[in-house]
């Protein structure tokens, strides 16, 4: 029987269409640690470990880590998406920002708030 941390896992591995390899490549981690995590009890990940899932499903280790069976809400998609804004490089970070500027701008040229 899985433990909540393992049926998200796997949930969230099946909603973005990754195969265990896939998700063991992104994780640095073996598909059979992953399958045990989806189905054994007795797997207990490292924080090091919880992150890279995490990061991977683009979830917070907080939501793998909760007990509820809930599925991620838009507070967690988004705290999930600003660690990875976070991580990037200033260059990137700088070409989001110009983007979501134009993408915010009126007819005027005026960005909107």
């Amino acid at each position: 029987m899985p433990t909540p941390l393992g049926a998200k896992v796997r949930a969230l591995r099946i909603q973005h269409k990754l195969s265990l390899e896939k998700l063991a490549e992104l994780t640095q981690s073996s598909k059979s640690y992953l399958w045990n995590l989806e189905h054994q009890e007795s797997i207990k990940p490292s924080a090091d470990k919880v992150e890279k899932i995490a990061t991977a499903l683009h979830v917070t280790p907080d939501f793998l880590l909760d007990k509820s069976d809930a599925t991620p809400d838009q507070d967690v998609l988004d705290a999930a998406f600003f660690r990875k804004f976070r991580s990037l490089p200033e260059a990137d970070k700088r070409k989001f920002r110009r983007i979501i500027d134009v993408w915010t701008e009126d007819n005027t040229g005026r960005v909107q708030s």
